[in-house]
């Protein structure tokens, strides 16, 4: 099969998997209602859903024995995802509607919201910082402590189950720092059938998009690891970006905005599992300290910024490009910086894709 048959399944493989994570999203958002959780609290916890087809993707590449491509798409997605996710939400949030709290009687709120749009301002929850963004910074130092020293370097067995460990401790904070009184909720037949077909479409949708990222860099002579970065993490994205714009058109700002914190707390921790336990090695040192240092710099970006950017908790447009230009810096970083060496030149990756 061609590049660009193996292109059009891997759209497609992304598009199932990120289906069935979406019929795990209802199921856990009542699950969330019924405890209680806030926005903040239950980012962590829908988080799950978001990060299926990442947890999906790695437990395949873990079984088909190309751990790069996990660990690529599990590095690139947790780059990228924070500045794409935040623009999509502020340009979103220009157009939101808040017609619940109108009818809800919050007139003030309502207007707050308005003099936000007309201020060009995201007003993002504080607790987003202190219950996502915070903890999340540890999860990333915990990695990098365990696969940066040269004595335990690459991903083992014991790192899987430390960060699972992690993992239950962040959830554990998050829900308990963000409790309110539970809502009774009905379970239907239909929801845990429906949740039953997601799983399976999730497990088909991961295992195609190793498939087709495996053929493409092979037919590239790419790495693997530079396949999952730059072919499976920015596919990945793309579906929560339509779910970013939904969210915060509706006027839920914080959820849009926090959700993403969530979702790679767990793509750092759940999904890291399935690649520690069959012992990954870290083939290209240099860009993966490289890909780590930048998880970490946009995750402090976005906490510092949401903090102490403005006098109120959230995102000027200022503060939007400030998350975006170090995106781009590092793009900058990777294919100017020399790490692209061992890679074959542009005009030869053209060539292939012209066959």
């Amino acid at each position: 099969m061609g590049v660009w048959i193996w292109g059009i399944v891997l759209i497609a493989a992304v598009w199932a998997a990120h289906w069935g994570a979406e019929q795990l999203g209802e199921p856990l958002k009542k699950l969330r209602s019924q405890w209680g959780l806030s926005q903040v609290a239950g980012a962590a916890f829908v988080g799950l859903s978001a990060a299926s087809p990442e947890i999906g993707i790695n437990a395949t590449s873990a079984f088909k024995q190309v751990g790069d491509i996990g660990l690529g798409t599990m590095l690139g997605s947790n780059i990228i995802a924070i500045p794409v996710v935040v623009t999509t939400a502020y340009i979103a949030s220009r157009k939101a509607q808040f017609e619940d709290e109108a009818q809800a009687g919050k007139e003030e709120n309502t207007a707050a919201h308005y003099g936000h749009q007309q201020q060009h301002f995201m007003r993002v929850d504080k607790t987003a910082v202190t219950v996502q963004a915070i903890p999340y910074l540890f999860i990333i130092a915990i990695v990098a402590l365990l696969t940066v020293p040269m004595p335990w370097r690459g991903l083992q067995p014991i790192d899987g189950w430390i960060m699972l460990a992690v993992y239950l401790v962040y959830l554990t904070q998050a829900i308990f720092r963000g409790r309110q009184a539970g809502e009774q909720t009905q379970w239907k037949k239909k929801e845990i059938k429906t949740a039953i077909l997601g799983v399976l479409a999730l497990a088909v949708g991961a295992y195609f998009t190793v498939t087709a990222t495996e053929s493409i860099v092979s037919a590239m002579g790419i790495s693997a690891i530079i396949g999952g970065l730059f072919i499976t993490a920015p596919m990945a994205v793309l579906p929560e970006l339509f779910a970013t714009w939904s969210i915060a058109r509706s006027g839920q700002i914080t959820a849009a905005t926090a959700s993403v914190i969530g979702d790679h707390a767990v793509t750092m921790t759940v999904a890291f599992f399935p690649l520690a336990l069959v012992a990954v090695p870290i083939n290209n040192f240099p860009l993966f300290t490289l890909n780590l240092t930048f998880v970490a710099l946009v995750a402090a970006a976005y906490a510092f910024l949401i903090h102490w950017g403005t006098p109120t908790h959230g995102f000027k447009l200022w503060q939007v490009l400030a998350l975006d230009g170090l995106c781009l810096m590092y793009l900058a970083v990777i294919f100017l910086g020399g790490l692209n060496t061992v890679e074959p030149s542009i005009p030869d990756i053209a060539n292939v894709l012209m066959r």
